[in-house]
């Protein structure tokens, strides 16, 4: 049934409701359901359909999607859901099934991949057919779930999916399970609500449900249900206490947002100017399950309030401590909505450029550009402060320690070296490239810039005591000692991570017949010159010139060797290449690989 909602506004009830705004004889859909709402159509004087626009990745909102595809009609998806559209098989062939605890809704997704034409993104203006709407993400139902706000038939619209069914009222509450026991959902559910609410629509169009004409009578009953529900489960309680004060002050001019995974600082200006020191997920109550694109959603949610209870008019620049995505992941929405640039140490800058060329983890899933690289141990100026940056290597090799007065207090933005409400416990992880002195060169980089306040990653701000940097440098020597007793570094000594060789890029897509280039860093694991010789194995059929690279190597040192790859052969996705080393003579095998996907023409 088509029903018309307004004189260019009406909805077909399908699976889903599937909302058709006019403009002339075209027309944009809101969802699509089965798609049996292309047959009726004509009906209302609709002859071409300009843009499928999708809520989000549920399968009632857009089965019949492979007949839009089919007509040619543009599909466009959340950003942060566009590979469970695109690339839904290679999401099935991952998705844990035995042995599971991650009961997320994601298996309610496509069984199939429909082509898009692009994405959703976050508080970006999207136009088509007159129409221009504002994404506005609404993480609840899904994690990267959004609602569409255009002004249409002289209302300001709010199609909000599967976010709220009715007044108090939501769609499915076994939605909003996240995790295996958790409850993130509906804390995420009642933010997002409020957020719509703070943007004054005339009309909630649900996916599922009525409409409603009273959009702030249906938001705030269902806060009020969904505070009930997180108070008897005893789930994020201090919620609406924190979206009200999201920022508490270290000193006047210094600020720590509370609210966020890992937790980001505020420097502010006289000016009105704000610089961040990282920026990743604003607002997270919880931490999803999974671990692919669809279960992380950064989000500018606080950054309304700093504006209003600080008088920040502009955020200029967001200066990371390292590049792990808890602490970037935001940085994109930043730059695309505020203008924010990103200022990055010139350790770990390439990294956020280019996170498919490493093989490290905790990699955000796009590149991040660079707008300025920071050097190290130079004094920078922003405004009327100075800060700078310091070598930080332990709980990654590329981090960086902040040092900068303010207010008169001498401060250390450390991100996440050492962790715990002391501060004492080393927060290492072999595959950043941890090495085994590392935390003494640290404890000795404090001693030396001797902070009074310490501001960490995820832990509440340290205000140094008498004796700490002294135990920092105790545990830092005990810890080196530890690892020297137990490896057998004497011998053969490729690190505490025992890795010899490492591959650049690590992920490569190509298509077919397309030659690429492969480069090895090869490590000498003893205390004399040596002599490295590097063989790739890979499928049969491909080409890899030269077969065998050769090069000296200092003690203990490093170098680099280059191969000229050819696939041949179907399309396949991360076809592995291995790196197979010998030293002196001596073969460790296989060290490292590296990921190609040759791709569909």
């Amino acid at each position: 049934m088509i029903i018309k909602l307004s004189e260019n506004l009406y909805m077909f009830r399908d699976m889903c409701h599937v909302y058709v705004l006019k403009k002339g004889a075209e027309a944009v859909l809101i969802d699509f359901g089965s798609g049996e709402v292309l047959d009726r159509l004509a009906e209302i004087g609709v002859e071409r359909v300009s843009a499928i626009l999708m809520t989000h990745h549920h399968r009632d909102q857009g089965q019949g999607l492979d007949r839009a595809a089919e007509a040619g009609i543009p599909i466009w998806v959340p950003h942060n859901e566009q590979e469970l559209f695109s690339e839904v098989d290679a999401y099935w062939q991952a998705r844990e099934i035995l042995n599971n605890y991650n009961v997320r809704q994601d298996r309610f997704s496509l069984i199939a991949p429909v082509p898009i034409a692009g994405t959703l993104k976050d508080y970006e203006k999207f136009s088509c057919s007159g129409l221009e709407f504002t994404i506005v993400p609404t993480p609840g139902h899904t994690i990267g779930s959004i609602a569409l706000m255009t002004r249409h038939d002289g209302r300001c619209l709010a199609f909000t999916g599967d976010l709220i069914s009715g007044p108090g009222k939501v769609w499915s509450l076994a939605a909003t399970h996240w995790s295996y026991s958790g409850g993130e959902g509906l804390a995420h559910t009642a933010l997002s609500v409020l957020d719509l609410k703070d943007r004054k629509p005339d009309w909630l169009l649900p996916s599922h449900g009525q409409v409603m004409e009273k959009p702030d009578e249906a938001i705030d009953l269902l806060v009020e249900r969904l505070r009930e529900l997180m108070y008897f489960r005893r789930q994020n309680e201090p919620l609406l206490r924190l979206r009200e004060q999201p920022f508490v002050e270290i000193t006047p001019h210094l600020l720590r947002n509370r609210t966020s995974f890992a937790y980001h600082y505020v420097l502010l200006s006289d000016s009105g100017k704000a610089l961040f020191f990282d920026f990743g997920h604003d607002f997270l109550m919880g931490m999803p399950a999974g671990t692919e694109r669809s279960s992380r959603r950064p989000w500018l949610y606080t950054l309304g309030t700093l504006k209003k209870q600080y008088g920040v008019h502009q955020v200029d620049a967001v200066v990371p401590t390292h590049y792990h995505d808890d602490h970037v992941a935001g940085i994109n929405l930043l730059r695309d909505t505020e203008g924010t640039q990103l200022w990055a140490a010139e350790t770990f800058a390439d990294i956020l450029r280019r996170p498919e060329h490493y093989d490290l983890p905790c990699l955000w899933y796009d590149p991040i550009p660079v707008d300025r690289e920071l050097p190290l141990g130079v004094p920078i100026q922003w405004e009327e402060h100075e800060f700078t940056l310091h070598p930080l290597p332990g709980h990654t090799l590329f981090a960086v320690a902040i040092s900068l007065e303010v207010d008169g207090k001498k401060v250390l933005i450390s991100g996440d070296q050492y962790h715990g409400e002391e501060g004492l416990l080393e927060n290492y992880v072999y595959p950043n490239r941890f090495h085994i002195q590392d935390f003494v060169k640290s404890a000795a980089l404090y001693g030396k810039l001797n902070p009074e306040v310490i501001c960490t990653g995820h832990w509440s701000p340290l205000w140094v005591t008498p004796g700490y940097f002294e135990e920092l440098a105790k545990r830092g020597e005990t810890l080196e000692r530890i690892h020297r007793d137990l490896l057998t570094l004497e011998d053969v000594d490729f690190g505490a991570e025992g890795i010899g060789v490492r591959m650049s890029p690590y992920q490569t897509k190509v298509w077919p017949g397309e030659s690429f280039r492969l480069e090895a860093e090869v490590m000498n694991p003893y205390q004399r010159d040596a002599l490295a010789d590097v063989t790739l194995n890979v499928p049969p059929g491909w080409k890899v010139e030269p077969e065998k690279a050769e090069t000296p190597l200092m003690p203990s040192g490093l170098a680099r060797v280059a191969f000229q790859v050819t696939p041949n052969g179907p399309p396949k996705r991360r076809v592995r290449v291995a790196a197979d080393l010998r030293v002196d003579g001596v073969r460790f095998g296989q060290h490292a690989e590296a990921l190609v996907t040759v791709r569909k023409r």
